[in-house]
C-alpha cells in the first residue's frame, strides 16, 4: 500500500493508522506525487491513498496518469476539500476521505478496497449470460457487456457497445436483481451500469453521465450521455465514488 501526501504530519498520521490495520500488508510513503508515480512504476503497490493538493504534479494528474496503467491500483483520496468529488467520480476512486481522517473512517475505506478486490476477482471468473432473441435465433449476451437499461414497457432494452437486445423482463426487476452488479436507477426509465461510466458532468445543477468510451479513436462508438434525475442524482454519486475499480 502507497500514501501520497506532501504535509508530513498527514503522510506520517496516514502511516501510523494504516500500519495497525490487520488486512494492510506494509505500507510505504511518499511526500510527492512525482516520487509517488516513481515507486508505482516499479509495480508491488496494490492500492494508493493519495492526497489531492500538492505542489509540481497534483493527486488528481496522478490518477489520471494511473488510469493508463494497465493494471491500474485502486485509489482512495485523502484531501481537506470535497470541491473534487466530481473529478473523483471519473477516475473512478474507490473511496473519498476528508481531512481531518477519522480512524474509523479510514478503516472504512480499507474495507472498500478489499471489497472491491474481491469483486473483481469474482466477476472474472463467472459473469450471468442474459438469453436474447432475435429472428429465430437465441444468443447469449454478458451481463458485463450491459452498459444501460430503458424500459419499454413490460419489456426493457438492454444496451451494449455493439447494439441493443429487448427482453421481456420488466425495468423494476432487473432493479431489484441486478443491484448487487452494479446497476442503479438513474432516471424513472433508466438503469445504468456504474462499471461503464466514463463522465459525470454536472452543469447548472443538472446531472448526466456518460457511459461508454469517448469515441475519439477512429472507428470507435461514441459514449453515450444519459441524463439523471433530481432524486436521484445523489445515490447515484454515492454508488458512483464506493464501486470497485475494474
Amino acid at each position: 500500500m502507497l500514501v501520497v501526501d506532501d504535509e508530513r504530519p498527514s503522510l506520517d498520521e496516514l502511516e501510523w493508522l494504516l500500519s495497525r490495520d490487520a488486512r494492510v500488508a506494509s505500507v510505504r510513503t511518499c511526500d510527492s506525487a512525482t516520487d509517488g508515480l516513481r515507486v508505482l512504476r516499479e509495480g508491488d503497490v496494490d492500492c494508493v491513498f493519495l492526497d489531492i493538493q500538492m505542489p509540481g504534479l497534483t493527486g488528481l494528474e496522478l490518477a489520471e496518469v494511473l488510469t493508463r496503467f494497465k493494471e491500474p491500483p485502486p485509489i482512495v483520496f485523502v484531501t481537506a476539500h470535497e470541491a473534487h468529488a466530481v473529478e473523483a467520480f471519473d477516475l473512478r476512486a474507490v473511496d473519498y476521505v476528508l481531512k481531518p481522517v477519522r480512524a474509523e473512517r479510514l478503516a472504512e475505506a480499507v474495507r472498500r478496497v478489499v471489497d472491491g478486490a474481491g469483486e473483481r476477482v469474482a466477476t472474472a471468473v463467472a459473469d450471468v449470460q442474459i438469453p436474447v432473441e432475435r429472428g429465430g435465433v437465441t444468443r447469449f449476451v454478458p451481463r458485463s457487456a450491459v452498459t444501460h437499461v430503458e424500459a419499454q414497457g413490460d419489456y426493457a432494452r438492454l444496451h451494449t457497445a455493439s447494439g441493443s437486445h429487448l427482453v421481456r423482463v420488466p425495468l423494476s426487476t432487473l432493479e431489484e436483481e441486478w443491484a448487487d452488479a452494479g446497476f442503479v436507477r438513474i432516471h424513472r426509465s433508466v438503469l445504468v451500469a456504474t462499471a461503464h461510466v466514463t463522465q459525470v458532468r454536472m452543469e447548472s445543477g443538472r446531472c448526466t453521465v456518460v457511459v461508454g468510451a469517448p469515441g475519439t479513436a477512429p472507428g470507435t462508438a461514441p459514449g453515450t450521455e444519459l441524463v439523471v434525475s433530481r432524486r436521484n442524482t445523489r445515490e447515484l454519486r454515492e454508488r458512483l465514488l464506493h464501486r470497485g475499480p475494474e
